[in-house]
């Protein structure tokens, strides 16, 4: 199948340490020698180097990709080397394609690494994308998902997808040559706001290796093809969507099917180009839509307390975390509550919202409003992080 990616490409030959490295694909009738060369003409495209990124860095390196690209415009936090292993403690403040880009070479100086330090956006994805054989998606937000499946259709390039929350995987390969692209499973994104991220959310350290692992697999299924002394042909994940739940150990499968109507892989596609994806997820409408909520600062707020000016201080997130850290002088009300309990506010009185990083709490000023309360009403910026950060250090940052 993916034997024809390659095709017409001059195989190079494998050398005296290569043997050595790779012995055990060698011994595998369905990569051998042929498939082993392959993988070193290849090149990949890999969109994050975070949760899902790092895995499929690591291992793809080890297998022997002859090309590796990397794109990420973030740097390395502390609070990502809980699950992104391709990065250590030495490297936080780091740009993450940097760090990544260190350590794929310590695994194997033998490949080339790219590095892409930007956001991948309707104007360059097209031309980073076309210099690759196929695209492993790695990324946490819809509109990037989106974009990476409309230019690999648009380019015919398989895109290797996964996503991670909390306890639950996905993973797929949306190939439009041969089967359904991520349009066809998903054909609008979810409502702003309502599916949360894992920074909010949570996610278990070991799921995004797990996921990323089973992506890493499918890439080398797609480039190395059926052998001559193959035993049985691959199989892929193209039009099958495989779910994970890793707290319950159980794996399920949907059978996926091309969407004649899809606006982009379909009989009579709409989408030519690459469109503005923050547009099409709703996120521009919905900042020009709602009202904009005010919003006050840690060491505002904390100013605000030593003059003990009158507030209410409402802390709105789940009670697990607020074992970690009590925030000082609040009242609990989780979110799910807030519009039935506004009786419980002095309208006379600003209130201020508390959440992790200040944006849950925007929900639950917007719920309030909505349920016709008028008293004044502010978000705590950046939330309990930022007053971790800015007033208050002896408090954990989680």
């Amino acid at each position: 199948m993916m034997e024809n990616l390659l095709r017409d490409r001059d195989l190079p030959e494998l050398s005296r340490e290569e043997f050595a490295r790779y012995s055990r694909h060698l011994l595998l009738p369905e990569i051998g020698a042929e498939g082993q060369k392959r993988l070193k003409a290849a090149r990949v495209l890999l969109v994050g180097t975070g949760g899902l990124g790092a895995p499929l860095a690591l291992y793809l390196a080890a297998a022997g990709v002859g090309t590796l690209g990397l794109v990420d415009f973030d740097f390395v936090e502390e609070s990502n080397l809980q699950r992104q292993v391709i990065h250590g403690s030495r490297d936080v403040g780091r740009p993450k394609v940097a760090s990544a880009r260190d350590r794929i070479r310590d695994i194997n100086p033998g490949i080339n690494v790219v590095t892409h330090n930007t956001r991948l956006s309707s104007a360059n994805a097209l031309e980073i994308i076309a210099k690759y054989d196929l695209v492993a998606d790695g990324t946490d937000n819809y509109q990037t998902r989106y974009l990476v499946n409309d230019a690999c259709v648009l380019l015919g390039k398989p895109n290797i997808y996964g996503s991670v929350f909390q306890f639950e995987g996905q993973a797929s390969v949306f190939y439009a040559q041969e089967g359904p692209c991520y349009r066809c499973l998903y054909p609008e994104p979810p409502p702003p706001g309502l599916v949360p991220s894992c920074a909010e959310g949570g996610v278990m350290g070991v799921l995004p290796g797990m996921v990323g692992i089973i992506q890493a697999g499918e890439a080398i299924k797609l480039l190395v093809g059926s052998t001559e002394y193959a035993r049985s042909p691959a199989r892929t994940l193209i039009g099958r969507l495989l779910l994970f739940d890793s707290w319950k150990m159980e794996f399920r499968e949907l059978l996926l099917d091309k969407d004649p109507l899809c606006p982009v892989c379909g009989e009579n596609p709409s989408i030519r180009e690459l469109v503005d994806y923050e547009q099409f997820c709703g996120l521009k409408q919905q900042e020009e839509a709602e009202e904009p909520v005010e919003s006050i600062g840690a060491r505002e707020l904390k100013a605000w307390l030593d003059r003990e000016e009158p507030v209410q201080i409402i802390d709105i997130r789940e009670p697990h975390e607020r074992a970690i850290l009590k925030f000082p002088r609040s009242k609990y009300i989780p979110l799910g509550q807030m519009a039935r309990r506004s009786d419980e506010f002095d309208p006379a009185v600003a209130a201020v919202f508390v959440c992790k990083i200040g944006q849950r709490s925007i929900f639950a000023i917007r719920a309030l409003r909505e349920a016709g309360y008028r008293g004044r009403l502010l978000n705590l910026r950046d939330g309990v992080n930022g007053w971790a950060k800015e007033v208050d250090t002896t408090l954990p940052v989680y």
